[in-house]
């Protein structure tokens, strides 16, 4: 997981645009960064670096209606269900404002539960805190695509 982290560090300081063409600023940098650790993190759950991820009161609303906290959450991940094979994010959008930012995007996922592939294609809204100088998620909503 390091070393893509490391990958994607080096592509998103080379990448100072959006897809919409408009210049990033470094706190859309740093929120986006933060983003793509979840998303790692997701797919290859590792619980020293979620803890690092997620704020203490995080509110993690699934598209089924239930919400989980960052304990419940983090078992989740760590039962692997569901089991994430891959996952991307489109249509991006990151707006800061000061302590607090919202990423907006299209989130697909393979999953692998009980050796049944599956897919899931959500609406997500990312809230992140910054806390000590660092992006944490403090709140997450998804809904299904109309």
């Amino acid at each position: 997981m390091k070393r893509h982290l490391r990958g994607l560090i080096v592509i998103l300081l080379l990448s100072v645009s959006s897809t919409q063409g408009q210049t990033q600023t470094k706190a859309e940098v740093s929120v986006a960064l933060a983003a793509e650790k979840l998303r790692l993190a997701m797919i290859d759950p590792d619980e020293k670096e979620l803890n690092k991820i997620l704020a203490k009161k995080l509110s993690y609303g699934q598209y089924g209606g239930y919400v989980e906290n960052k304990t419940e959450f983090i078992k989740m991940l760590m039962n692997k269900q569901p089991d994430f094979v891959g996952i991307s994010t489109d249509d991006e959008v990151i707006s800061v404002t000061r302590k607090t930012a919202i990423v907006r995007h299209i989130f697909s996922a393979q999953t692998k539960d009980n050796n049944n592939p599956g897919r899931v294609k959500l609406k997500v809204m990312l809230v992140f805190i910054k806390v000590s100088g660092h992006w944490k998620l403090l709140a997450r909503q998804a809904v299904k695509p109309s």
